[in-house]
């Protein structure tokens, strides 16, 4: 008897995550744009990605802490992957090599989703502090 495997619906969290992400895209490009700008595409995740994440799931009523963490791990993994396809080597790795990128790497996810986690912070804390004023004005009148 052959099982058909389940599929659950993302957290909102990271349903948040994702179009941070999605989002991130464009606005790393125009950054990129800028003059003297080293940006890349996991490190505007990191940072705008995270930020919107963190906006998103606030506007939601979410908890922006955990969108932002995912956000920055996707970043982090996106940079990680990119960093292994453009090392370029067609030689074999040596097992030292092989656990150093291991060891560093898993150091980068963390650094990278505590990153996501401040930045999804911040968004989360604008949202909530424009929306908040947004209501006095509107309540006011």
């Amino acid at each position: 008897m052959v099982s058909i495997p389940r599929f659950r619906a993302p957290s909102p969290a990271w349903n948040a995550a994702l179009v941070g992400v999605i989002a991130s895209i464009p606005v790393s490009t125009v950054v990129n744009w800028l003059p003297n700008s080293e940006a890349t595409v996991g490190a505007g995740m990191m940072i705008f990605g995270a930020f919107i994440a963190g906006a998103v799931a606030a506007a939601r009523s979410e908890d922006s802490d955990a969108a932002g963490l995912c956000a920055g791990f996707l970043g982090g993994v996106l940079e990680l992957v990119i960093f292994a396809v453009t090392t370029g080597t067609t030689a074999a790795w040596p097992p030292s090599r092989v656990a150093f990128f291991a060891l560093a790497g898993g150091v980068v996810l963390c650094l990278a989703s505590m990153f996501g986690l401040g930045c999804g912070r911040i968004g989360g804390w604008v949202v909530r502090t424009v929306g908040s004023r947004w209501n006095l004005t509107a309540s006011m009148s």
